[in-house]
């Protein structure tokens, strides 16, 4: 009887590897991809705002 019950632990172990591995994968995936669109943005905002790029510095030569 003590066989089935550390089989059966074992097993719920394994299983229930995939699900944490889910819950912390996860929120981190969106926490990237959220602020990778954020700093874009800024970057697209501040191109925007600063007059004089330096490629028009090159496009005079």
């Amino acid at each position: 009887m003590k066989k089935i019950h550390f089989i059966v632990i074992i097993a719920s172990v394994f299983l229930l590897q995939a699900c944490v591995h889910k819950i912390v994968t996860v929120p981190a995936k969106v926490a990237y991809k959220t602020t990778k669109g954020v700093v874009k943005g800024t970057v697209a905002v501040g191109k925007a705002i600063i007059p004089g790029d330096s490629d028009d510095d090159k496009k005079d030569d």
